[in-house]
């Protein structure tokens, strides 16, 4: 890529259009050289164009989605900010992948939406409120972000992107304004819903649907990250129900840093300790149930609601429903005093 496409890329988030590759010199016979089936180049949308190298790197959906956005803004040339899953994807906000790949904005005009080539415009006669640019690009704020994906997703997307918003500290009353002048928009009472049930202490999107999945199966209230103290060393546990803790199980735990986890230690040391940790926390008077990604979908999710209700069921015959004095008083005072941290 010539300098001054390079120069423009890194400023476009890796993307650059046909008329500045022309501009820059280009000429038609190079191009399709360029973006031949084997060529450096790949076209991420007609007219816009990524190093291969760069395209093959993004693996993951939310990367290659997020060229495709930008790809769109570049050759949106009426007034428009990036919106729903477009804004989602640059305010790093997790997402539920959606059945249709598509970039959202948000244009000035009457009402009502379109799709077309894998755009979704939304028309608006109302001001946005506030936006925030990333990387040049304006996108919608958090606040608004998050409701827009629980209009167009539905009410677990919702809640997996307002847990995120509500934890990077926008309050629960930005939310809600954000619903109030959406009265009668398509999806405002999922988003009231979303926005009710959202819990800001969620650490992921499997924590935020097994929060979820205990709100259906009518066991309430949920407690989200509630420390346990034990011999001078504090546990964090996901989700508490009256005496039952309730753990979800990411393969980022025990997966190295350097392949995208968490852990710097040995898968078998990291579940050791996990093994330990239960057992410490469960000889304070207190249930437990594990729950992993697979469990919160398809037919296994009904068969992981009957399988926490059982196990909450003896929980609650051994241990009772009313969370014991001691262990209350003890997260009262870590809560005030002690920073959340993972202890394994």
């Amino acid at each position: 890529m010539r300098p001054v496409l390079r120069s423009l890329a890194a400023q476009q988030g890796g993307v650059v259009s046909r008329r500045q590759c022309l501009a820059a010199g280009c000429t038609e016979v190079e191009l399709r050289g360029l973006t031949a089936v084997h060529g450096p180049w790949v076209t991420v949308r007609r007219g816009v164009y990524a190093e291969r190298e760069l395209w093959e790197a993004a693996t993951g959906y939310d990367d290659r989605a997020r060229l495709h956005d930008r790809a769109v803004h570049l050759m949106t040339q009426t007034e428009h900010v990036m919106s729903h899953d477009s804004a989602a994807r640059a305010l790093r906000l997790p997402l539920l992948q959606p059945l249709h790949d598509l970039s959202h904005l948000t244009r000035p005009g009457v009402g009502g939406s379109r799709t077309e080539r894998g755009v979704k415009h939304h028309l608006t006669r109302l001001p946005l409120g506030d936006t925030v640019v990333v990387d040049d690009v304006e996108v919608t704020g958090p606040a608004r972000t998050g409701v827009d994906v629980a209009r167009e997703h539905g009410l677990a997307a919702g809640v997996v992107a307002l847990d995120a918003v509500l934890a990077r500290g926008v309050p629960r009353r930005a939310l809600e304004l954000e619903t109030t002048v959406m009265w009668c928009w398509p999806g405002v009472r999922t988003a009231r819903e979303a926005v009710a049930l959202a819990d800001g202490g969620a650490e992921s999107p499997g924590e935020s649907l097994t929060r979820l999945l205990l709100v259906e199966l009518g066991l309430g209230p949920v407690d989200t990250q509630f420390p346990v103290s034990v011999g001078g060393r504090v546990y964090w546990a996901d989700l508490r129900v009256g005496c039952h803790l309730v753990e979800f199980d990411g393969r980022v735990k025990v997966r190295s840093v350097g392949d995208g986890g968490v852990a710097s230690r040995p898968a078998e040391d990291v579940l050791w300790e996990e093994r330990r940790r239960q057992t410490a926390i469960c000889g304070e008077g207190l249930g437990m149930s594990r729950v992993e990604w697979a469990d919160l979908f398809g037919s296994r999710r009904e068969a992981t609601g009957r399988r926490i209700l059982a196990e909450h069921a003896v929980t609650r015959e051994r241990f009772g429903d009313r969370l014991p004095e001691h262990l209350a008083e003890r997260a009262a005072l870590v809560r005030r005093t002690t920073p959340r941290r993972r202890s394994a």
